[in-house]
């Protein structure tokens, strides 16, 4: 195990190398574990991240920096940064956590991360603890859009269709499906205007309440990106088609229509030339006259 590899990913170098060891033990590998490290670096996490977003998002207002710092910070969030500096190969397992695969489940990878971050902290200060953070957060930082994370889909769609002042979404129970202990539920949700159904399903009404809305917003989207000029001239069908509903009924009714369409134009004709010919002038019959 390449420890110094892993000091070079953190950008700092451990005066105390126990403290460093003992940051990557796990509970199940000996007496000396990291929990009470954890506990100490899941507090510093939570202070730097604030300060980072403070720092660089100063229109946002203190509710939005709370939500975006929540979803940083939470365990998904360590386990993307323990992924990318590879953690995993530098964990102290027990024997059983090695044979069921710790190293690779996410509540270990994130809590060992935040031990690290209590290990640097004891080893050289708070501003040291701050520079890895800032560090390991720095491509996070620049990809977050903080007026969209951590709001769910039922939120973000009706964000958007407020802002483009269309009614709010409607969700409607189609289904349940599975014993009492183990159902899924079927969610239509419709947006009227922008002529959109779709279905989601779930575990729960409001899991599939979510499903059906990550639908429609992908949906809207995609119909509002296209040019007013485009989207007034779409014929109902098109738009049928990215809401995801069958239209083979409905390209086969068009294909009727024209067929119709073109049958009337030959009638039409048709009964144009007859009219035609019974138009012409017909020359009066002529009887010899008897003497």
């Amino acid at each position: 195990m390449n420890e110094q590899l892993l000091q070079k990913r953190l950008g700092y170098q451990f005066s105390n190398a126990a403290l460093l060891q003992q940051a990557l033990t796990h509970r199940s590998h000996s007496i000396l574990h990291n929990e009470r490290l954890e506990f100490l670096g899941d507090s510093i996490l939570n202070c730097v991240v604030a300060s980072l977003l403070f720092d660089s998002f100063a229109d946002i207002d203190e509710g939005d920096l709370s939500r975006v710092r929540a979803n940083l910070v939470k365990q998904q969030s360590l386990y993307e940064i323990a992924q990318r500096i590879e953690l995993s190969q530098f964990l102290r397992l027990g024997e059983g956590e090695l044979k069921s695969g710790g190293f690779r489940r996410p509540s270990i990878l994130a809590d060992t991360l935040e031990a690290l971050f209590g290990a640097v902290f004891l080893d050289a200060g708070f501003e040291a603890a701050r520079n890895v953070i800032k560090l390991l957060y720095a491509p996070v930082l620049a990809a977050v859009d903080p007026t969209t994370l951590g709001k769910d889909a039922k939120t973000l769609l009706q964000e958007f269709l407020q802002s483009k002042k269309i009614a709010l979404p409607q969700y409607n129970v189609v289904a349940t499906h599975g014993a009492a202990h183990n159902q899924e539920f079927e969610i239509e949700c419709l947006v009227p205007k922008l002529e959109i159904q779709v279905f989601g399903t779930g575990g729960s009404r409001r899991a599939g309440e979510q499903a059906a809305a990550k639908l429609a917003l992908d949906t809207a989207l995609a119909l509002l990106e296209r040019t007013p000029a485009a989207r007034k001239g779409k014929p109902r069908t098109a738009q049928l088609k990215l809401a995801g509903i069958a239209t083979v009924q409905s390209d086969a009714a068009s294909e009727t229509r024209k067929s119709a369409g073109t049958q009337k134009i030959q009638a039409d004709a048709d009964l144009g030339q007859k009219s035609a010919v019974s138009t012409e002038p017909v020359a009066p019959n002529h009887h010899p006259k008897t003497a």
